[in-house]
């Protein structure tokens, strides 16, 4: 490799004076690798939240005023947020770890001489030399190139690499793969391209959860009324006919309020994304934020970068086509020769495709040249030509033939080269030209390898009603005819354009991302661009890749999907990552977002029934100056035999039902009627009883509520299997066992039912039951069936 003397003579370059004065003004290439966000916002963040400041002034209160016992609700926050806090510092692990620029060394001419050292002690307009394996690591102007060849797929998505002139642009982060040069620094640290795609690539996103979403509207409400009904709840117990003294009002004051709370779905939902998390990377999927599982279900358009996802990013060789029958044993032999020991996908698979065929001996060559697009040997019979067709037999002797061959195959997005003979050719090294008395002898079809799971998957997700849209930094025809091939549009013509024709007004923008279906000649700005532009049409957009180019979208994205071989900067961004780069898991993602989502609907119903009871409880009693009729405990038992332990368990059950919007809405519309009943019914049973003692009453109402409860679970777990009535044969087995066992029945503040009391609970219960039946069937025909269960993957896809 020729060195500084020789090849850039006469370059200076800055001085180390001024070297130093650049590195003590803090005028480097430095960038200080900030944390993505502080584990002490982290745990902030999870424990300063309206739910747990509404639980632990709930527990302070009970435990200075009351027992012990009833206080056992708090252990809901702290597992919550330590789930929640765990998730965030392992996804913030992987942020903090994110580089775009990873060269640590890099060769520049100072004082006249070539001196190596540290890429952050690069200054401005510092003359860096660039020679093969490099890496950019700043951007800058060429000033000097020698065959300088750079691959920028990282950051354009562009497979093929760009040969860089004198006076050319280049960027940080791109790699160079031949030939050497020196360019000029213009923008370094955190101007630079590599690094402002770092900084954005590091602000921290969170996947938008509709549970999550809609759990917090209800404590968002809760919030505005705690205060006026633990107010107006200590006031009427005061006041209550059956008297009660200040620290008593005041628990079951918080008792009224921790009902309203449905703490059980906060902590059930978060258990639940991480159950889905250790099922789904136990399948080679990553899931890097929690809420990503659920948002997958709820996609409805998934935009694809075609090299990584569509594509494995290989090139195979299709076929060998002679033209030239006499000619083509010795063309097979040059052309092994011609790209012998090539290390770029296509002069490997073209060895592939000749099948080990004995190189040809030659005594000259002309290396490919991107500009000229051909390469060349000479060998004792002639000279050989092998590059793109449209160049090599232009002037061909069958050109008309070979016109037609090359044609036939590259319609079908194969890229085909040409190898041409000329018996008289002596090749110029130095000023190469094409002879005019060429033969096209061989004609070589390569073509992109296409994952065996892009077919399948994708039609998948176009019978889930998935719109599929695939942006690319390829050339456009390449990438339409890879998308008509797997059955982008479901067998019928893709719209293809070209990403320089896209128009610059947000509004035009989303009409074309719209009506086109694939898109060539992306940059990672208008990729992101195009995100945007389906998110402001109400959009849930995924979006899959594994370059750096693709790191904006992921992030903008409602859902962003790497792939495992892809760059490290892609996975970092991503809230999930395919690490055996399967196409094909992504279907069993979507049934377990779907899993989740659908079950989680179920179960909503029965934590806000309980919140239902427990607000027009407290309105009520407040109201009418009663004595509320549950203590913390006994709320407990109602919420952990009827919700809590059993909702558990129906969440891990299967349900493929598809995402319907609206989560919030048709959970209320079972739960609050739902919840009136059970209200009127612990009133009226606690009411019959006012006048026995408390303990008495509280019981008759208690169990009443969770005989009523049970019916509700039964029927929100319809339709009943084994597996499900195993559930709620345990939870009345043990609601019975609370009763029966005298120290629990103690623990519990409850007393054994007389037979009277006995028939007063069945007889509430039962009318109660079938008001919650009224209420269910009347939901099912509005909404259709919320509690469908689909066994396998299978007949979720038909």
């Amino acid at each position: 490799m020729s060195d500084v003397e020789e090849r850039f003579a006469g370059l200076q370059g800055r001085t180390s004076a001024q070297a130093a004065r650049a590195k003590e003004a803090g005028e480097t290439n430095y960038v200080q690798r900030r944390s993505s966000r502080p584990v002490k916002l982290i745990i902030k963040s999870n424990i300063f939240t309206l739910f747990n400041a509404i639980l632990t002034t709930a527990v302070v209160i009970v435990l200075i005023v009351g027992n012990w016992r009833d206080s056992v609700f708090g252990i809901v926050m702290v597992t919550n947020a330590l789930i929640g806090i765990v998730s965030e510092i392992r996804a913030k692990h992987v942020l903090d770890n994110l580089a775009i620029l990873e060269a640590p060394k890099s060769a520049v001419i100072r004082d006249g001489t070539e001196q190596t050292i540290a890429s952050d002690d690069i200054i401005r307009e510092d003359l860096v030399l660039l020679r093969s394996g490099d890496q950019v690591p700043a951007d800058g102007k060429v000033l000097q190139s020698f065959a300088l060849k750079i691959d920028e797929s990282m950051l354009t998505g562009e497979s093929i690499p760009v040969r860089k002139k004198d006076g050319d642009r280049v960027l940080s982060g791109t790699t160079v793969i031949a030939g050497e040069g020196v360019f000029v620094t213009e923008k370094i640290g955190a101007a630079s391209y590599a690094n402002q795609l770092t900084a954005q690539a590091k602000r921290f996103k969170k996947a938008q959860s509709e549970i999550a979403d809609g759990i917090n509207v209800i404590l968002k409400w809760i919030s505005w009324v705690i205060l006026p009904v633990v107010l107006l709840l200590v006031f009427s117990q005061l006041r209550s006919d059956e008297g009660t003294n200040w620290q008593h009002a005041v628990v079951l004051a918080i008792a009224g309020v921790v009902g309203m709370i449905p703490q059980g779905l906060v902590l059930l939902t978060s258990m639940n994304f991480a159950l889905a998390g250790a099922k789904l990377a136990r399948q080679k999927v990553l899931i890097q934020e929690l809420n990503a599982v659920e948002v997958l279900a709820r996609v409805d358009r998934l935009c694809l970068d075609k090299t990584g996802t569509l594509t494995s990013g290989q090139i195979q060789p299709r076929a060998i086509i002679a033209l030239e029958e006499s000619k083509a044993k010795d063309g097979r032999a040059v052309l092994a020769r011609l790209v012998a020991g090539g290390e770029n996908e296509t002069a490997l698979a073209t060895l592939k495709a000749l099948d080990g065929e004995a190189p040809a001996e030659a005594h000259a060559f002309v290396p490919f040249d991107s500009i000229r697009k051909w390469s060349a040997a000479a060998t004792k019979d002639g000279s050989w030509f092998y590059g793109a067709p449209e160049i090599i037999t232009r002037g061909a002797v069958n050109a008309e033939q070979a016109s037609s061959v090359v044609s036939e195959h590259a319609e079908t997005g194969a890229r085909v080269i040409c190898l041409a003979y000329s018996p008289l050719a002596q090749l110029d090294e130095d000023d190469p030209q094409l002879p005019a008395d060429l033969t096209a002898v061989l004609v070589v079809v390569l073509e992109e390898e296409i994952r065996e799971d892009a077919a399948s998957t994708l039609e998948y997700f176009r019978k889930q009603g998935v719109g599929i849209k695939v942006i690319s930094g390829d050339n456009p025809a390449t990438v339409g005819t890879i998308a008509d091939r797997v059955g982008v549009n479901g067998g019928g013509p893709v719209k293809v354009m070209d990403a320089g024709d896209l128009p610059e007004d947000p509004e035009a923008l989303a009409d074309v991302m719209e009506e086109y279906d694939v898109f060539g000649r992306v940059t990672p700005e208008a990729k992101r661009a195009m995100v945007q532009a389906l998110q402001s049409r109400g959009h849930t957009v995924a979006m899959t890749g594994d370059g750096v180019n693709d790191v904006l979208a992921l992030k903008d994205s409602d859902l962003g999907i790497a792939m495992g071989s892809g760059a490290r900067a892609t996975r970092a961004v991503a809230k999930l990552v395919l690490i055996d780069g399967k196409f094909s898991k992504l279907p069993g993602v979507v049934a377990e977002g779907r899993r989740i989502i659908a079950n989680m609907e179920r179960v909503s119903a029965l934590f806000l029934t309980k919140t239902s009871l427990s607000a027009i409880l407290a309105v009520v009693v407040a109201i009418f100056f009663w004595r509320y009729p549950f203590l913390p405990r006994h709320l407990t038992i109602i919420g952990s035999l009827t919700i809590g332990i059993p909702a558990f368990f129906l969440a891990l059950t299967p349900n493929h039902r598809r995402y319907k919007p609206g989560f919030l809405t048709r959970t209320l519309h079972i739960a609050v009627p739902s919840g009136i009943a059970l209200a009127v019914s612990a009133l009226v049973a606690q009411r019959l009883y006012a006048d026995d003692s408390h303990q008495i009453a509280s019981t008759v109402a208690t169990l009443t509520v969770t005989a009523s409860a049970l019916y509700l679970l039964s029927v929100m777990s319809r339709p009943i299997v084994a597996y499900r009535a195993g559930i709620l044969f345990t939870m009345l087995g043990i609601a019975v066992a609370v009763v029966l066992i005298p120290p629990a029945r103690e623990f519990f503040a409850l007393t054994w039912p007389s037979t009277t009391q006995w028939f007063t609970i069945i007889i509430i219960a039962s009318i109660t039951a079938m008001i919650i039946e009224g209420v269910y069937r009347y939901h099912q025909h509005k909404f259709g069936n919320v509690t469908r269960i689909v066994g396998t993957m299978d007949e979720a896809q038909d």
